[in-house]
Parts: C-alpha cells; structure tokens; sequence
C-alpha cells in the first residue's frame, strides 16, 4: 500500500467514510455493527475490512457493503473495491503500540503524525500477509462455542411432549398441522408461526414437539426455544456486560427460533425494538420463526403496530377452548399410559366437570392416579370427588380473574386498565391488592398466573397483596365488609 505518507491518507480517508457512514446511519445502528470494522489492508486492488464474526461480516456486507463501496470510490477512485473479511481479534500483547491500537480499535480517532503512520504500516503489511482469504459469502461450520451458547440460552424440551402424545380435536388441528408441517419443512413454509389462546391449551406443547421432531430428524439445524421473559433476561444482561454483539449473533444465527408468551414484551421498548430487529432478520433469512401467545397479534397490548403487523405475516393459528369430546380423549389416552384401571365414568365425570384448561385436566387425573397408587384404594365416582374436593368447587364456581378485575374496578370507581398499569398511587394500588386477593382465593391459577394478568408483575407482588388485604382486613372493619361484600358478589 505505498509509502508511510500513503499509509496515513489511507487512514485519514478511512476516517472520513466512518464519519460520512456514522452521520447516514445513526448512532445506535453504527455501534452495533460498525464500530468492530477495522482496515486489514489491501488485496489485488480492493480494500480489506475485517470483523471478529462471520456473523457480523454477513450482516455488514448485506447492509453496508455497497455503501462503504461508494464512499470510498468518492475518497480515492483507484480503490476497486470493498472486501468484508472475517480476522478473530488477536489477543492483547501486555504493551501494546500506539500502532496497535489504532489498527485494532475503533477507527474514530485518526491520526495523521509519523510514528502512527508507520505503525499503521507495519500492522497492515502483517494483515495483508496474515489476513484470512475468506471470500465474502462464505459459510464455515458451527462453531462448538456457539453451539454450547444455544444450549445455555434455550429452555429444555420436555421428551414427553411429542407431537404423538398431543390429542388433536377440532378446536386445536389447524395450530398442530401447521406445527406438524413446519417441523417437517426443509425451509420455512409460512413465517412466522404463530400460536394464541388461553392458558394450557398446548401451545407450549406443540412448541417442544416442532423442536423434537427436528432435533431427531435434521440433528444440525440449530434451535433455541425460550420464553419471552427469558428472552428479556438475556438481552438485559448483554446490555449490562456490554455484549450486545454475542446477544445478536446467538439469535439471529440459529436456524429455528421459538419463543413462548410473546405477551410479555409489551410496555419493554427496548427489549421489543431487539426482538423486532432479531426477528427481521431471521424472516429475511428464511429462518423458521415460532411464536406463542395468549392474544392474537392484533389484539397484544403494548406492543408497537409495526410489531404487531409483522407478526400477523405468517399463519396465524387459534387454539380454541376444549370441547367436551377433546377433554374426553385427552384423559382416555393419559389413562391409557397409567397401570390402573380407570372406570369410564370417572374420566366422562372429569371431563364435563373440568373445563377451563388442559394442564388443569391432566393435574386432576394425575393425582386420581397417584392417591390409587400410594393409597391402594379403588378409583370410583365417589373417591375421585373426595379426593378433588378443592379442585371441583374452583370450577364450580368459574370465576375469571377478569371478572374480578372488573367488578373491583366498578366498586372502586377506578379503571379495568388501572389493574395492569404501573401506578403506584393508593387510590389504585388498593384496588389491584384486593382484586389479587380475591383472584388467589376465588381461582385455581397460581401466583406467577395471578401476577402475569396484573401487567407482568411477579408473584411476590401478589403474596405482598395477599398478606397486606389480610392485615387490613384484621384491623379495618370497614375494609373488611368491602371485600367480604365482593367475595359474595362474585361467589353470587
């Protein structure tokens, strides 16, 4: 590349096309994929940009390649081109040079004196002749870093959730034949998948059977299923470890992507700007997307319209409550699995009696079949109502924990938002601690359920509501009637 003072433009000018692209594509795009480019030399005419992964110098030649070519071309017409070169950073000597530092750093405090000139110099002519000859597009093999990374991130998929143990009925058959056919696709038939309904329908079900089936058939694609809520762990986590790029290239270089309760990303900006862009760039890549729910997209609060958009793209796939026929079928195969003889007329009984999810369901036979088992004695009609007295009279009842938040919000005069708003005022806070009170007394879901419906909040916020309602109620005789009068009302 010429003499110490041609090594010094060459460095000025890729000053300025770093300055020209920063102000063009803003701030938070150049640190992310621009501020690792670093200038590796020179090869048959054409200028060699380096990054530490492929992943990056996929992304950077698909989005900027073009554009660094033609700001060069403005800064030196001789150029012939931009090469984007894949060159792992070398470790850190205990001393390093100013040279060295200018070569491996980010590029934005150019000097033009002698001694970085010629210590440019000297780290380009060892990158020309060290350089890895990586063409542009090339494709090198999973690395076992990465592969343990994947494995770290994703949840473990349950081997008893296989599409053979899942019991299709009309309210669920089009989310498991497109679950079925997306887990047997080479590529992505419709993207993104997405599944929505209520809580143990089986929507994570058909998550871990898609991710099964492919583990067994097609071992080297790559996986990652997790919920949303992990998924917002680990980005907050990059963002305090300052790794974003590892973050990025962990999700947007696997194969298939699943992500469970997408829900709860809404009200978190930034979490849902990262998911959006991850996201795009699996779909650009064609790069199977799985997503579940407990809203249809269009009906997710919080969630920004363009998400909501992208993610009504693909199928869209309703699980319906279950009908009495399905509920029957459910218990009759899990029956089938167990070693005691279960009369029909205990599994017809279950089935009319517990409606509201199939997790619910499955629980009830389990402990019909383990009191059998410890207890030894017979499973009849009359064994099984004593044994889910609990469990029978929280669905004789039915109440929903919506309608407990509406008819607190009424008696309060507050609004039904107000139950899942961050608010902190006593005039609203009050009302959400009874409304969580009554929804852990009056229901069968538990604490981490309760808090999902009041806007995401954990489970200890509803054991926080649940002893202060109690204490109040021990010296607030008037706090007392109020609540009591609800529990009637609702129990009504």
């Amino acid at each position: 590349m010429g003499s110490g003072d041609g090594e010094a433009t060459v460095i000025e000018q890729w000053a300025r096309v770093r300055g020209r692209l920063r102000s063009e594509v803003g701030e938070a795009a150049y640190r992310s994929w621009l501020t690792p480019l670093t200038l590796a030399g020179a090869r048959n005419g054409k200028l060699r940009l380096a990054v530490p992964t492929r992943f990056m110098r996929d992304w950077v030649a698909s989005n900027y390649a073009a554009r660094l070519d033609v700001l060069w071309s403005e800064e030196d017409p001789s150029i012939a081109g931009i090469e984007i070169v894949v060159q792992p950073p070398a470790r850190p000597s205990p001393k390093p040079s100013a040279g060295d530092a200018m070569l491996g750093g980010s590029g934005d405090e150019a000097c033009a004196t002698g001694k970085t000139a010629a210590s440019f110099a000297g780290n380009a002519a060892r990158a020309i002749n060290t350089a890895p000859s990586v063409s542009s597009y090339s494709v090198s093999q999973d690395s076992e870093s990465a592969a343990a990374a994947r494995e770290r991130i994703s949840a473990s998929l349950d081997p008893r959730l296989t599409f053979e143990n899942f019991v299709v009925g009309k309210p669920n058959e089009l989310a498991y034949a497109a679950a079925r056919r997306i887990a047997e696709a080479p590529t992505a038939p419709f993207n993104p998948l997405f599944l929505y309904g209520g809580v143990g329908l089986g929507k994570t079900h058909l998550m871990h059977a898609i991710g099964l089936h492919i583990k067994k058939q097609t071992p080297e694609r790559r996986i990652i299923y997790l919920s949303a809520e992990k998924f917002m762990y680990q980005f907050v986590r990059a963002l305090r470890t300052k790794d974003t790029m590892a973050f990025k290239e962990q999700f947007r270089s696997v194969d298939v992507l699943m992500i469970d309760d997408v829900q709860f990303i809404g009200g978190r900006e930034a979490t849902q700007e990262e998911f959006f862009h991850t996201f795009n760039a699996l779909v650009d890549q064609n790069r199977q997307v799985v997503i579940s729910a407990d809203k249809s997209p269009s009906d997710l609060e919080g969630v920004e319209e363009r998400m909501r958009s992208r993610l009504g793209w693909g199928l869209v796939a309703d699980i319906h409550p279950t009908t009495y026929e399905l509920r029957l079928g459910i218990l009759q195969a899990r029956a089938e699995q167990s070693s005691l003889d279960i009369p029909v007329k205990v599994l017809e009984f279950l089935a009319h009696k517990i409606t509201s999810n199939v997790r619910e369901l499955e629980g009830a036979l389990n402990r019909i079949v383990a009191h059998g088992t410890l207890v030894g004695r017979p499973i009849t009609l009359e064994n099984t109502q004593e044994v889910l007295h609990d469990l029978l009279r929280a669905n004789d009842r039915r109440v929903t924990i919506e309608e407990i938040q509406k008819r607190v919000s009424a008696h309060f005069n507050v609004r039904v938002a107000d139950m899942h708003s961050a608010r902190r005022a006593r005039a609203v806070a009050r009302p959400r601690q009874v409304a969580m009170y009554l929804s852990k007394q009056l229901t069968s879901r538990s604490l981490p359920e309760i808090g999902r419906k009041f806007g995401g909040r954990d489970h200890t916020t509803v054991m926080h509501a649940v002893r202060k309602v109690e204490e109040l109620k021990a010296t607030d005789s008037g706090f007392a009637e109020d609540v009591e009068l609800l529990r009637r009302m609702l129990e009504a």
